[in-house]
């Protein structure tokens, strides 16, 4: 087991294994979710360097740096300096036994004899990471002085083990095994950088001379990435295949906020712009950004186009596209930048297609690139993905006895909705993100009514394409049918999916059921709460007594609860309508959005409940947090008998599996039994 996978009970000041969390609960709701579904594992630390309001997922777990370690060797190059043992104006002389291979460009563009300060070393060393570069100011400065340098500041885990790629040189054999060039805890980048932000790093002005080489950092490609436009950044990276790392000072108008991310056993280790690990870094680095700093200006969900000095989601589609159309691929770097090289590529792509070649990225344009896609490999034509067979494993055997993890289970006959078997069926849980169930429902129900509804198009709002956890991929401003996007709320279990539905359907349960319309505090109602009205009037009405709805996604939030006896109803009631019975079982499905400008992207959704490869599973849905635990409703079939089934407060998602496939055959048996009699 990996320490990823290990319970984190979020509450202040107190430690559980070796998770400790010191943050106000909106940080720990946009956090917790990324950091959760990511496979590897993950140790975080966020600071606000002015108000100390904190975040921190296993911050004092070891952990490899990679080239991050390079912030510690500047910070002892920059002491030494200080002291008198060298000047940062020294002559270093290059010679070929120096040059070692990996990231830099010394050794790929420079001939042994080059001259270079160890200032202008130091800068290549962080705004490049610079291999050579390093191993230059490490024998300057010796190698060992780094630790002991740390160690005086109370970051007794911050160890540069040897050189890079000289693992002959090491002084930490045993950890250099086990973490590589260096070493770290999330709580101890988060110090180093907080003593430098004082400016309490050997002097003021050389603690301003750091922070400007940080800045000066090339690498876009992780906390960088997704900040807004013009937002400085002073941080290092790191990175080699199974780990990918990052730390900084995000210096925002909110105050400067350190960060650091660090990873290891990465399951994805693609030598990409948006491997797992990167991503991971920025998506966190944006809540945090968008959390301190919630008055900054979003991206357009107009019609407008894209021009040079654009920095949104939607260049970072453009950019893929032309790198897979043209030829020769321009190899733009993936980062949401709207810079020279892009418009420069997107002139030349004009001028291929006979169009006005002003660099500007209109619907003609848009037209010219086809369907987007935001993942490396295009995504196939919908037709192909909802045409796929896929096989399933066989059915399970009726032998054995249920053993379950769950705090509470239902099940009923799915042909009458009818309680058979149940425990602690009434007791009030969370239950995550079974509440998309009676998101579907309400909107189902009024499908059923006006079947246009379903042709209806929505367009995702910056609130819906912001919600954190688990997502559709529809970004600010695409646009498409309510029937489309029930697959993109159920498969993948969208939190933005749910959002965007309340936002769209909201506005027509506003007024109260006396007829009269609700009073708001105010000018602007919020259009998700008469939604979640609806929902709670719904379940009332479907004698759901134990439940309480506060919003349509399900992430945590107090007072938002129900019962595995409630959710046996709603999830009879909600099988009855053939389009969500068919939504529930369907296992991939693809669709395609339209974005500003007109162009259109393709979507692939694969559907959470690993049930569904299983024969004689038809649904339902999956939900998952640490308050809920991991819950499911589903539904069984063997020959004309059905059964549905409840289980809340499963230990782990694999649990959940197991308790519901354990109760299935206990269930059968006993159906046999009584059959048999």
């Amino acid at each position: 087991m990996t320490f990823r996978s290990l319970p984190c009970f979020i509450a202040a000041w107190v430690l559980v294994s070796t998770s400790l969390v010191l943050a106000a609960e909106g940080l720990n709701e946009k956090l917790l979710p990324i950091i959760e579904r990511h496979q590897g594992d993950v140790a975080v630390m966020v600071k606000h360097l002015e108000s100390a309001e904190s975040f921190e997922h296993h911050a004092d777990e070891v952990m490899p740096t990679a080239s991050l370690i390079k912030l510690a060797v500047m910070v002892e190059a920059y002491q030494q300096a200080a002291a008198g043992k060298f000047a940062l104006s020294d002559v270093i002389k290059l010679r070929d036994d120096d040059k070692v291979q990996g990231s830099g460009i010394l050794t790929a563009h420079f001939s042994a004899g080059l001259q270079l300060s160890i200032r202008d070393a130091v800068r290549l060393m962080i705004a490049y990471s610079d291999n050579t570069a390093t191993n230059l100011v490490v024998d300057k400065i010796e190698l060992a002085s780094v630790g002991k340098r740390m160690e005086s500041l109370g970051l007794k885990e911050t160890k540069l083990h040897a050189k890079v790629f000289r693992g002959d040189t090491s002084i930490f054999p045993e950890r250099s095994k086990k973490y590589g060039l260096g070493s770290t805890t999330a709580r101890e980048m988060i110090k180093l950088l907080e003593l430098l932000q004082r400016r309490e790093l050997v002097s003021k002005s050389a603690s301003d001379e750091m922070l400007d080489h940080l800045r000066a950092c090339q690498d876009k490609t992780m906390l960088a990435r997704l900040l807004p436009e013009g937002i400085k950044l002073a941080h290092k990276t790191g990175a080699v295949t199974a780990v990918r790392c990052d730390a900084g000072i995000i210096e925002s108008e909110a105050g400067p906020i350190a960060m650091c991310v660090l990873t290891r056993n990465n399951s994805d280790r693609r030598w990409a712009d948006d491997d797992a690990g990167s991503m991971l870094c920025s998506r966190l680095a944006r809540e945090v950004f968008f959390y301190f700093n919630d008055q900054w200006k979003e991206p357009p969900t107009k019609n407008e186009p894209l021009k040079q000095g654009d920095s949104w989601a939607q260049v970072e589609l453009l950019q893929r596209a032309l790198n897979r159309q043209l030829k020769p691929s321009p190899d733009l770097m993936v980062d949401g930048e709207f810079g020279p090289a892009t418009h420069s590529a997107v002139l030349k792509l004009q001028k291929e297609n006979k169009l006005t070649a002003n660099g500007v990225v209109e619907e003609a344009t848009w037209k010219v690139l086809g369907p987007l896609s935001s993942d490396p490999e295009p995504v196939p034509e919908p037709a192909k993905i909802n045409a796929e067979v896929q096989p399933k494993q066989p059915a399970d055997a009726l032998t054995g006895q249920p053993y379950v993890t769950a705090k509470a289970w239902a099940i009923g006959d799915a042909r009458t909705g009818q309680l058979l078997w149940s425990d602690h069926e009434t007791d009030p849980l969370d239950f995550a993100s079974t509440t998309k169930i009676m998101t579907a429902f309400v909107v189902a129900r009024l499908a059923s009514k006006d079947a246009k509804v379903l042709d209806e198009v929505v367009t995702f709002s910056k609130r819906a394409d912001r919600t954190t956890g688990t997502t559709s991929g529809v970004t600010a401003g695409e646009k498409l049918p309510v029937r489309e996007l029930l697959y993109g709320l159920l498969l993948p279990s969208g939190n933005d999916a749910a959002v965007a539905l309340a936002e769209h359907f909201g506005p027509r349960f506003a007024r109260a059921e006396n007829g009269k319309e609700k009073k708001s505090n105010s000018k602007t109602p919020d259009p998700m709460l008469p939604f979640v009205a609806e929902m709670n009037r719904t379940a009332t009405s479907l004698g759901m007594s134990e439940t309480r709805y506060k919003n349509p996604h399900g992430l945590t939030e107090t007072g938002h609860q129900s019962s595995a006896r409630d959710l046996l109803k709603l999830g009879w009631e909600a099988m009855q309508i053939p389009l969500l019975k068919e939504i529930a079982q369907t296992r991939q499905h693809g669709c395609q959005v339209t974005g500003p400008g007109g162009y259109q992207r393709n979507l692939k959704w694969k559907n959470t409940n690993e049930l569904l490869d299983i024969e004689g599973y038809e649904g339902l849905k999956t939900g998952t947090t640490d308050a809920a635990g991991a819950c499911l409703v589903s539904q069984a079939a063997r020959g004309d008998d059905r059964l549905m089934l409840v289980v809340l407060g499963c230990a782990s998602s694999k649990a959940r599996y197991a308790d519901t496939r354990n109760l299935y055959r206990w269930a059968w048996q006993q159906r046999a039994e009584a059959r048999a009699k």
